[in-house]
């Protein structure tokens, strides 16, 4: 009943605030200040300075919409977007999925490719990583949805771009967050800024005891970045970010602990104490400079080191990988007419080895070390060159296209057992990715555009072996068509802001991981799959009065998500959904301030069922959330600012999977275990202080 009165609450003021205001009055005759949504800048690395310019569906999250829950996880904000899916489970795993790309990944995220910066957080191995970047030291994030991005490499799914904080000015300042199930967050920031020079350092400490058995988690990560040698027409950027993780690993559950006791961990996992670790540096530099009045430059090179070390009750896993690689972007105009071109190389050296995990020979105490069972190398690098162009065709049309060639690398080297060694080198074809859109004006502050593009996601090395660990030649890329319909629109004096897209994507030489092993898959080029919808959002900012103001949302994505032609292992699934991505998503909120610092959010999420597995035969249940917020923002004394907010997650208790692993395999007679169980109702407190100089 809470619930639902909730919901009908969030709507009752969503269509009051729309619909029951009074007529708008000239500003010229309005005692009250005149307000309206920002227009919205996008990535100076785009071809497009705005995202109403650009013809593509690009999910924008603010600093304000990254820390509105509690400045401790990305993924209540990344399911604000529609199309975009993240389901996340006690920090450690999570997956993100765009337009059901990527859903059947079994851990983590690929076919999506991420950058901080201009830094890659994607792998060589096409994993993409977010976890480490604090969601303090993040200024914006833009999900591009769909291979429209020809610059960051036409990926099948889209591209993620995280702008880190660049907030100008000097300030020195300290936020915590204290919650349900022992959550703690602490974050330490100063930033410097000098004519010449500025650095921003921070600190974070991230810690929780977990709902869940055998789920204590600890992270601590320092972000130093800044500007040199700044001049009216160039600069110097420099980036550098070390995180240390510490965590434990529940492991996923069958339908029957799922619903009787979704607290305990995965037996094994729990008797074996399994958990991960690692360290990892990520830094890169970059020189921006203007050549000409109509030519700029931004050149960059980036590094990126992780040291893993995971126990599973099957063997301990101990990895790592060193990357990387440059950038380089040329921008300008000639007459009306804008282009982008450009080159990014990126290498990655990753090993890795297994050994026996002795833990039922360890008095309970956990993971045992015992003997190395394989070891292995593996080297990727590729080449992405690509280009854009901007140009006029008539007063109100224009036209924008694009293209990325990537070529492909890799070897294998298997150096134990050495009855086994061997060492191989393959490449893929060049891989041509276009893209062409036409974008129609019909008024200063609205859009109509059509795009078609190609995109593509490259295997991961694990996809490309054959069950005895050597290279599968016949492995090949998955490549899809993507059409897209969309607009773009500003009303009522720019009070709202609406967006809508229709899309259709079809993937060819579908790459699925077949199981051979408890950490071993291979891949298959099994078929095709189709992926069609509609998204569509609507934000509104209404000036109640001149103490009161709402902003309200309301977001959804509407998806057909199946399996054109499909067979794996004689089974037939042509027809079915594909498993891992619910059809339907929503979502709905509303934001209330005072002029006095008052202020209270509530937030509303809908996740439609998901198939679990390829044939259809189970589903998760479809479930919803709603979170609340309050809190109050005031000056102590000139200069010097607080922020204390209380926050409720998941009010109505709802028993839910926030993260599913698709087509789980049952070991004996045990049942698959498909589900991570999301937490139930939690409660936070946040405090921030800031101090300007």
């Amino acid at each position: 009943m809470l619930k639902k009165c909730l919901l009908w609450l969030l709507a009752f003021f969503y269509s009051f605030s729309l619909f029951a205001q009074q007529p708008q009055r000239n500003v010229a005759d309005s005692s009250s200040k005149a307000i309206s949504i920002e227009e919205i800048r996008i990535s100076s690395k785009h071809i497009n300075d705005s995202l109403l310019n650009a013809p593509a569906a690009i999910g924008i999250l603010s600093k304000k919409n990254l820390t509105s829950n509690n400045h401790s996880d990305i993924s209540t904000a990344m399911n604000t977007i529609p199309g975009v899916h993240m389901q996340s489970s006690n920090f450690t795993t999570n997956r993100i999925s765009i337009r059901g790309i990527g859903a059947r990944t079994p851990y983590g995220t690929n076919k999506i490719r991420a950058f901080y910066g201009t830094i890659p957080l994607t792998s060589g191995d096409s994993e993409t990583t977010i976890d480490d970047i604090d969601i303090e030291n993040i200024q914006k994030a833009e999900i591009i949805k769909g291979p429209l991005s020809s610059v960051y490499g036409a990926g099948l799914g889209g591209a993620i771009l995280i702008s880190p904080d660049s907030t100008p000015g000097e300030r020195i300042g300290f936020s915590a967050v204290h919650g349900s199930f022992g959550l703690t967050k602490n974050n330490f920031h100063c930033n410097l800024d000098k004519k010449y020079a500025s650095a921003n350092i921070s600190y974070h400490h991230l810690e929780s005891d977990g709902w869940r058995q055998n789920s204590a988690y600890k992270r601590d990560g320092i972000t130093l970045s800044g500007e040199l040698l700044r001049k009216s027409k160039s600069k110097l950027t420099y980036f550098s970010n070390y995180t240390t993780l510490n965590a434990f690993i529940p492991s996923s559950i069958n339908k029957k602990t799922f619903d009787e006791n979704p607290k305990a961990a995965a037996p094994t996992w729990l008797a074996s104490k399994g958990y991960k670790k690692y360290n990892g540096i990520l830094s890169g530099i970059g020189y921006d400079f203007e050549i000409s009045k109509n030519l700029k430059n931004a050149t960059s090179a980036f590094t990126n080191y992780k040291d893993n070390y995971e126990a599973r009750p099957f063997d301990i896993l101990h990895q790592y990988t060193f990357a990387y690689g440059g950038r380089t972007q040329f921008s300008g105009n000639l007459k009306s007419t804008n282009f982008i071109f450009g080159m990014e190389y990126f290498a990655d050296d990753y090993h890795a080895r297994t050994l026996e995990n002795l833990y039922k020979e360890n008095n309970e105490q956990g993971s045992l070390v015992g003997n190395v069972l394989t070891a292995e190398r593996q080297k990727r690098n590729f080449y992405n060159v690509f280009a854009q162009i901007r140009m006029p065709l008539l007063q109100k049309l224009e036209l924008q296209g694009g293209l990325n060639v990537n070529k492909t690398f890799f070897s294998l080297e298997n150096t134990y057992p050495s009855l086994n060694a061997s060492s191989e080198k393959y490449s893929y074809d060049a891989i041509w990715s276009p893209q062409l859109s036409l974008l129609f004006k019909p008024g200063h502050l609205k859009t109509i555009y059509i795009s078609a593009s190609r995109g593509y996601s490259l295997p991961s090395v694990n996809e490309t072996l054959t069950a005895t660990g050597t290279i599968n030649a016949a492995i090949k890329p998955e490549s899809g068509y993507n059409f897209e319909l969309g607009g773009k629109f500003y009303f009522l004096n720019k009070t709202l802001y609406a967006e809508i897209a229709l899309y259709k994507m079809q993937i060819t030489d579908l790459l699925i991981a077949q199981r051979v092993g408890d950490d071993q898959y291979v891949g298959v080029n099994a078929g095709e799959t189709l992926h069609q919808g509609i998204e569509f959002s609507i934000n509104h900012l209404w000036q109640i009065n001149a103490d009161l103001s709402l902003n309200s949302y309301i977001a959804a994505s509407l998806g057909n998500y199946e399996f054109k032609e499909f067979t794996d292992r004689g089974n037939n699934f042509s027809g079915n959904k594909l498993a891992g991505v619910p059809t339907n998503k929503s979502n709905a909120g509303i934001s209330l301030n005072t002029a006095a610092g008052w202020y209270f959010s509530a937030d509303y999420l809908f996740v439609d069922k998901i198939p679990l597995n390829d044939s259809n035969a189970v589903y998760a249940d479809a479930y919803a959330l709603i979170n609340l917020k309050s809190g109050y923002r005031f000056e102590i004394f000139q200069k010097l600012t607080s922020d204390i907010a209380f926050g409720i997650n998941n009010v109505t208790n709802e028993h839910y999977a926030s993260l599913i692993l698709p087509n789980a395999v049952a070991a004996g007679n045990n049942s698959p275990r498909y589900y991570y169980p999301g937490l139930p109702v939690n409660y936070y407190a946040t405090i921030a202080v800031n101090y300007s100089f």
